[in-house]
């Protein structure tokens, strides 16, 4: 992993959350966020939600279990 500025978190049906990248680039983030909206436990519905946020703490990136990609806008509905 290389060192960038985006942190990458699953959260789970208890509300709790996992960060489970944190200040890596964007191909990174991404690659992470696609592996955890895949994983047996978003399917089996344990995950939640994922989410990529930026430097500035903004978020880049939303899943949500039943509903697929939330953010951004024009992603909605797709599953990665």
């Amino acid at each position: 992993m290389s060192v960038g500025e985006f942190s990458v978190f699953q959260f789970f049906e208890d509300e709790t959350y996992e960060k489970v990248r944190d200040h890596v680039d964007a191909e990174d983030a991404v690659r992470a966020a696609h592996h955890y909206c895949g994983s047996v436990a978003a399917k089996m519905g344990l995950t939640r939600r994922v989410i990529i946020t930026d430097g500035g703490d903004s978020t880049t990136f939303e899943w949500k279990y039943g509903e697929g990609v939330t953010f951004p806008p024009e992603m909605r509905g797709r599953v990665p």
